[in-house]
Parts: C-alpha cells; sequence; structure tokens
C-alpha cells in the first residue's frame, strides 16, 4: 500500500500537537495540511503553536512551514487530504456538524473528540477490543449518502484504564463494577504552567466524565444489530472521576463482581494471553504487549509506568478479592497517547489495513 496524505483539523491544541509528533516519519501516512481555527490560518505552523507548544520534543521540521488552513474551508482540506485526525476544541453540536461535513465531502474522519460517540453507526473503537465495529461504516455511509467518507471515533481517555482489563473477563460475566480514575491534568488540555491552581491540590470533579465512564464501555462491548451499534446491557458501571496534580497518566481502582467467579489464576491467565487484531496485523503504533500485570505491591505507578510501550501498553496491578465485590484491581494508562492522540492514531493504522481509507 502506498502511503496516505493525511491532515490534522485541531493541529494547535494539546492533542493536535500530539498527533503531529507522532506522525513524524510515519510508515503509513504524511503529514501534508494542518488546519485550525480562522485565528491560526495563514500562519506557518511554528508561528501558530509559538509560546503555546506543550510537547517535550521540538516540533517535527516536516510540520513547521506547513500553512495553517482554517479548519471551516473543507474544499481547501479536502484538496491536500486523504483522510484526516480531528481533536478541535469547538462546542459539541459545532464539532458534530464539522466532522459531518467532512465526511459527507467524501473525506473520512478519524476523531480524537467525543460528539459523534453515541452516534449509533459511528464506530468507537479500542483497536485491540472491539475493532470488528469498523464494518458499521457500510451502514453510516448509506446514511449519509456516501463512497468514502465516515466518521469514526476513540472512546474516552480514561475508560482506556480499565476497560482493557476487563474485557479478557467478559467470559465470567461481570455484573458490577464500581471505579474511580485519578486523571492527570493534560486531559483537560493543561501544563501546571497553564493551571497552577493544581499544584498540591485535587478537585474532585471533572465535567461529564462520569457519564462517559459508565455508558461509553457499553458500546464498546456493544454489537452490530440492523445497521446499528447496540450497547451491551446486562452490566453496570457506577464511577467517580478525580483531577490529579501529574501531568500525564489517568489511574483507575477497579471493584467487580461476576456471575460466575473465576480463581486469581484465571484473571492473570486470560489478561496475560490477551492481544488484539493490531498486534496480529503489526500496525506501527500497537504496543507488543497490550496488557501487563504488575506483582508487585506499589505498581502501577502513574509517573514510573505511564511511558510502557511507548505510552501505547495498558497496566494492572495489586489483583485481590475484596470484602464487597469478588475482587479489586488499578489499572494506569497514558491518557494522551493510548487514550487520545496514540488511540486515534492507531484506530487510524486498522482502518488502512483494513482497507477503509482508500
Amino acid at each position: 500500500m502506498s502511503k496516505l496524505r493525511v491532515g490534522v483539523v485541531g493541529g494547535t491544541g494539546m492533542v493536535g500537537q500530539r498527533f503531529i509528533t507522532l506522525l513524524d516519519n510515519h510508515p503509513y501516512f504524511d503529514l501534508t495540511c494542518i488546519a485550525a481555527s480562522a485565528s491560526s490560518a495563514g500562519k506557518t505552523y511554528e508561528e501558530a503553536v509559538a509560546g503555546r507548544w506543550n510537547m517535550k520534543t521540538p516540533i517535527p521540521e516536516m510540520a513547521k512551514k506547513l500553512i495553517v488552513k482554517d479548519a471551516s474551508d473543507i474544499e481547501a482540506v479536502k484538496a491536500e487530504v486523504d483522510f484526516i485526525l480531528c481533536a478541535v476544541n469547538m462546542k459539541k453540536e459545532e464539532i458534530m456538524a464539522l466532522e459531518e461535513a467532512y465526511a459527507k465531502a467524501e473525506v473520512p474522519v478519524v476523531s480524537n473528540n467525543s460528539a459523534h460517540r453515541k452516534t449509533p453507526d459511528v464506530p468507537m473503537v479500542i483497536p485491540e477490543i472491539n475493532n470488528d465495529h469498523i464494518e458499521v461504516i457500510k451502514d453510516q455511509k448509506k446514511r449519509l449518502g456516501t463512497t468514502k467518507g465516515f466518521i469514526a471515533v476513540k472512546p474516552n481517555c480514561s475508560i482506556q484504564s480499565y476497560v482493557p482489563f476487563i474485557t479478557p473477563l467478559l467470559k465470567f460475566k461481570p455484573t458490577n463494577v464500581v471505579v474511580s480514575t485519578y486523571q492527570a491534568i493534560s486531559g483537560a488540555g493543561k501544563t501546571f504552567e497553564s493551571w497552577p491552581e493544581m499544584i498540591d491540590n485535587v478537585i474532585p470533579y471533572i465535567g461529564g466524565e462520569e457519564e462517559k465512564s459508565e455508558k461509553e464501555p457499553m458500546k464498546v462491548w456493544g454489537h452490530i444489530e440492523n445497521g446499528v451499534i447496540v450497547d451491551k446491557t446486562d452490566m453496570t458501571i457506577t464511577s467517580q472521576c478525580i483531577r490529579v496534580p501529574v501531568t500525564d497518566g489517568h489511574l483507575a481502582t477497579v471493584f467487580i463482581s461476576f456471575e460466575n467467579k473465576p480463581s486469581k489464576e484465571e484473571i492473570l491467565e486470560a489478561w496475560n494471553n490477551y492481544s488484539g487484531r493490531p498486534q496480529e496485523l503489526g500496525l506501527h503504533s500497537a504496543p507488543k504487549k497490550f496488557l501487563t500485570y504488575f506483582e508487585e505491591d506499589n505498581r502501577p505507578q502513574t509517573g514510573v509506568d505511564r511511558d510502557l510501550e511507548g505510552g501505547m501498553g495498558v497496566s494492572a496491578g495489586r489483583l485481590r478479592e475484596d470484602t464487597l465485590f469478588d475482587y479489586k484491581f488499578v489499572g494506569l494508562s497514558h491518557n494522551t497517547l493510548r487514550g487520545a492522540a496514540g488511540g486515534s492514531l492507531l484506530l487510524a493504522e486498522l482502518l488502512y489495513k483494513e482497507g477503509y481509507l482508500y
């Protein structure tokens, strides 16, 4: 397969910046277009992010001199790309309209945004878990009246710290889950420099996050029926989501009960043997080992383990029986890599290898 031209829409924000670093020397995709708000349009990318480049690595050379386009100028972007990665910061209704307009213009959209996650014929994919959901794209195209254009999204960043570890246990029929997530400030698009109020502080509320944490896993674990994705219904999740003073990494504490309670050894075996379609295909961004379990009592640690497998691996520890539930454990994922730009890029790689982007 030849390389495809990709545009990053919303390229000046935190996730957009991460997309651009991940696309540097990518084997499948060439970055040919960056689009953002009208205030950034017409500037070089280097000029547009001057004073607000938040990545630890420098701006990639291939991006510096690209002239930023207006994200609303769909025809101008379309002329330079085969598909887009979308990470815009707008109102939900505006994002929905923008992404659907790109799709109807025959530009496939792989989105980091939450706007279309509830749309029944839009696949919301963690590639190692529900790669088969991309099959609903053919039904979405019928609704949109397109031959090439469609929208595919990745789920909320926080659910990726626990959903990957519950997935191999679905055969034991989980019934009830209580999860608390301890989420990094980069999940709000912030750094300590831009959000000094978070230093030495914890905020016990993240708007909209708890609903996403409880509902989005049910779509990920759902099935396709009559051209839409039907949520899983035989399981309940309740959650609390807390902002904590760390740069990157979402940690989760999980309590879980089963209809058919497994042994600890059966759980560890299920985790250790689990892999998915990205590993089978050898996708560029895929971790060689998706799930890692730490035997040490004090692991995983956010600052120590978030970069596992280049930030694309997910880790867990402290699996033990509980007095109220069957088991409890701790999970960890990198929120801006596995949970955001990296997860979206991995989805784009899956769509590329499965023939959906041509």
